[in-house]
């Protein structure tokens, strides 16, 4: 018999009625109602009969009869023989509420099941089974366990309740027991259901009952303990709570699985709890639903431009038109070179982002943490056998998901920081957060670990300013610059290498460290407190890579920047927006107002005039979602989306190519050319000359002539949608206006001077012209000589080029000889193949007409710059123990 304390309620509510399933029992338990002369009471029913009888007489013989008969696997209970209490005191004890009673009941009628009338009793000793583990008893729940397996009184109203209670941990049985009593002590009265405001009345009672109300003032630990419980049980949607209600919360609660309302820490935030956005004043709408606020102005803005002739409007203005300018002109700056500019910063950003909101997040399951020391600790004073541990592993457990989203936006910073132009990073501003967090985030951490992690944080800290001594302006081979250098490096294969240095050693303690947290209770300080260190040592981590990039002055400049947005916020406001305002208003002088109100216009119209458009619905439908989602789990997504396109574009891609291929142009004409024509066909040759795709070949040749094949220009595309009136204006304001010739006017190109007079208006957009130039190269002759053969046009090579090589080819002169570099892919083996040009150098131009250098085609090493951000993040996490080659 478990020897554990019993939930002190012999004044507790009578058990409630359980659900019989069949008229059998129903009928049964009427005749046993009928028979008795004790009171009814609302609990599972005795069995009627001669059974009932016999339970009056003394239990030696009667015992020993019914466990002949009974089965070993439910024969378990305590001794029995001339000891054993009579089963009516055993019956009239449990319908009082003891749970030891109740268990002893159940076991009981599972023994009169062996004998007769199998089902009845033994639906009734799972009854009482069910009420004794309701109560946290232990045998109670072994019974039901058995009772399962072998399927005896487990019916369709009851089995669900038996599987719930029967997978019950201890952690679960010992909050349940500790629940029980904090529930009757808030519920006097011994009421089914207690109304919420009730309950907080009784609040002080839980610890009322202790020993008396202590003289003095109540301790931070009871306040604590009390606010806990006020949230635990205001946390419920519903306006009554029943002892099962209370009981599963605090369950959940023990878990890990906190409800939302218990999260608020200010009395404000109290106050404010369950209001909608509608209800708040503006400046808490504003700052605690920034962007509900934006959408509502937004939405205020666009009714108010509305409400004065729209419609009219929207017949007058162009809107189609206006439309195609603004997506000519977006299209026509999506280059590959834009992307690859851009794409790597937002990336960044938005993952540091991220980082920091996941940081916060953090920092607020670290308040979570007290509350739910308290109640673990209002649970121990009620069931002192409550595993605390496994309650603050569970807690743990459930709460990574921050954590997780942490490191993946800590993969997305240091895979895009590499790649990302430092131009546009600011390396001191950043720093400085990254050591703020480092404190932050270390502050934060747990004190039953805090051996281990203050003694990880020096020896980071120390390791990583070791390794910056390098980078500071000392003379070579000083002494501090060799603290933080290796000693030796050993290679350890074609991509890593092994380094020997005053850094590698505390590193490799740091790693120790790590192990001696992740191998506490039993291994559960993996997630309770090793994950949580690592945000405080990838801050760390961060700041050391960030330093060597700052300034002395951008350092103090963030530093003094920051004291002043924290203390000076107001005048910092001001000050910054005049501060923009003097540099938009600088920006607009230098581009000309009239160029920008226009283009302004031309953006913002189009949306003005159509936002009932039905276009407009998806996108408003997604702010809406964005405004209901998890902006970090949104930016995630996108971002591991981007990444991952990157990298499969990078994979496919082709990296640093060297045009060095052993064929020579004379060789290639032997193979494929006219020559080998005559001796078979230009078919067989072509199917040759197949073989031979891929080569990446300099050859040199004479330059014939150059043409322009195609010329794209998005401006005049979509000026030219425009009515001519405005299409004119536009090309004016845009564009620039054909140069007067005349005597006294400024120099301009002869050739537009005899052309100004020609065309049809007075400015053109031709700066915004592109081109894709064809130019034909003829094979040099060969020993110096020119023969007949020399001259055959059929030898030449076309070949196509893209405007990057404008400034090369429109300073060529025919005859000029060139040096070229390109691939042998298409048309090989037939009359002037065309190729792509991948490079071009002038051998015999004049210097003042083009220097003699090489004109390459632009095109990035993808997978050069995919390694370089891997070998990066590499030796993030392991330099100076590990570094990648």
């Amino acid at each position: 018999m478990d020897t554990s304390p019993a939930t002190p309620s012999p004044t507790g509510p009578r058990p409630p009625l359980p659900p019989q399933t069949r008229a059998r029992l129903n009928a049964t338990a009427s005749l046993e109602q009928e028979q008795s002369q004790n009171p009814v009471l609302p609990g599972p029913r005795e069995d009627p009969g001669p059974e009932r009888g016999d339970a009056a007489t003394p239990a030696g013989p009667q015992t020993s009869r019914t466990r002949s008969r009974e089965p070993a696997g439910l024969a378990a209970g305590p001794a029995t023989g001339d000891s054993e209490v009579p089963f009516e005191e055993v019956l009239e004890r449990a319908k009082a509420g003891d749970p030891k009673a109740q268990t002893e009941a159940g076991r009981r009628y599972l023994q009169r099941a062996c004998a007769g009338d199998e089902e009845l009793n033994s639906c009734t000793a799972v009854d009482w089974l069910l009420l004794a583990a309701k109560q946290g008893r232990r045998e109670a729940v072994k019974l039901l366990r058995r009772c399962l397996a072998e399927r005896k009184g487990i019916t369709s109203e009851n089995e669900q309740e038996v599987r719930q209670l029967s997978s019950e941990t201890e952690l679960e049985r010992a909050v349940r027991k500790a629940a029980l009593v904090m529930y009757w002590r808030l519920n006097p009265k011994k009421k089914k259901q207690v109304a919420l405001s009730e309950l907080l009345e009784n609040v002080g009672q839980v610890h009322g009952q202790d020993g008396g109300a202590q003289p003095g003032p109540v301790p931070q630990s009871l306040q604590k303990q009390r606010r806990v419980l006020e949230r635990l049980v205001s946390s419920e949607a519903k306006s009554h709570l029943a002892l099962e209600d209370f009981v599963e919360l605090t369950k959940k609660y023990a878990k890990g699985i906190v409800p939302p309302n218990l999260c608020l820490h200010e009395e404000e935030e109290e106050e404010l709890a369950g209001k909608s956005p509608e209800d708040l004043p503006l400046r808490l709408k504003v700052f605690r639903f920034p962007l509900h606020a934006i959408m509502e102005v937004k939405e205020y803005l666009i009714e108010l431009a509305s409400r004065a002739g729209m419609h009219w409007l929207s017949t007058v203005v162009p809107t189609q038109h206006i439309n195609a300018l603004v997506f000519f002109l977006i299209v026509s700056n999506l280059t590959a070179a834009f992307f690859a500019f851009l794409v790597p910063l937002v990336v960044f950003y938005v993952a540091f982002a991220s980082m920091v909101v996941c940081t916060l997040k953090v920092f607020q399951d670290s308040r979570a943490w007290d509350g739910f020391r308290s109640l673990t600790s209002l649970l121990l004073r009620f069931e002192p056998g409550l595993d605390v541990e496994q309650a603050e592993g569970n807690f743990s457990w459930n709460h990574l998901e921050p954590y997780g989203h942490f490191l993946l936006s800590v993969a997305f910073v240091i895979l895009s920081f590499p790649v990302a132009s430092r131009d546009w990073v600011p390396c001191s501003e950043l720093a400085v957060v990254a050591v703020f967090f480092t404190a932050a985030s270390y502050a934060s951490l747990s004190a039953s670990a805090e051996p281990y992690t203050r003694r990880a944080l020096l020896t980071e800290v120390a390791a990583g300013l070791l390794s910056l001594l390098p980078a500071l302006p000392l003379a070579e081979g000083h002494v501090l610059r060799r603290l933080g250098q290796p000693l030796w490096t050993v290679p350890l294969g074609p991509l890593l290498a092994f380094n020997i240095s005053l850094p590698c050693a505390l590193y490799l303690h740091l790693l120790y460290l790590f192990f001696r947290m992740a191998r506490l209770r039993r291994f559960r300080g993996t997630y309770c407190y090793l994950v949580p260190y690592l945000v405080c040592f990838t801050w760390c981590e961060l700041a050391v890579v960030l330093l060597p990039e700052a300034t002395a002055l951008g350092l103090l400049r963030a530093s003094l920047g920051y004291l002043l947005f924290l203390f000076a916020l107001p005048v910092l406001a001001a000050g910054l927006a005049l501060l923009g305002l003097a540099r938009l208003a600088l920006w607009v002088l230098a581009q000309g107002p009239a160029k920008v109100a226009v283009t302004a216009g031309a953006c913002c119209v189009p949306l003005l005039l159509r936002r009932r458009s039905p276009a407009l619905g998806p996108l408003l439908g997604a702010l809406r979602s964005v405004s209901r989602s998890s902006l970090v789990k949104l930016a995630l997504v996108w971002l591991s989306a981007i990444v991952l396109f990157c990298w499969f574009y990078a994979c496919r891609s082709e990296g640093a190519q060297v045009y060095n291929s052993t064929l020579s142009w004379s060789r290639y004409g032997h193979l494929c050319g006219p020559r080998a024509w005559r001796e078979s066909n230009m078919a067989r040759t072509q199917i040759l000359c197949g073989h031979l795709e891929g080569h990446r070949v300099t050859w040199t040749g004479r330059f014939k002539y150059v043409r322009v094949t195609d010329t794209e220009n998005s401006v005049e595309a979509a000026v030219g949608l425009l009515p001519q009136a405005l299409g004119d204006w536009l090309r004016c304001l845009y564009g620039e206006p054909y140069p007067d010739c005349g005597p006294g006017a400024p120099a301009a190109p002869a050739e537009l001077c005899r052309l100004g007079p020609l065309a049809e208006r007075a400015c053109h957009v031709k700066r915004f012209d592109r081109y894709k130039f064809e130019l034909t190269v003829g094979m040099p002759p060969e020993g110096g000589g020119r023969g007949p053969e020399d001259d055959d046009v059929t030898k030449d090579i076309v070949l196509r080029a893209s405007g990057e090589f404008r400034g090369a080819l429109l300073h060529l002169r025919q005859g000029s000889l060139v040096e070229f570099s390109t691939v042998l892919e298409g048309r090989l083996g037939s009359k002037w193949p065309v190729f792509e040009l991948k490079a071009i150098r002038c051998l015999n131009c004049m210097a003042e007409l083009e220097p003699a250098r090489r004109h390459v085609k632009l095109e990035q090493d993808w997978r050069a710059v995919a390694h370089g951000a891997l070998k990066f993040a590499f030796n993030f996490f392991f330099f100076p123990f590990l570094s990648a080659a």
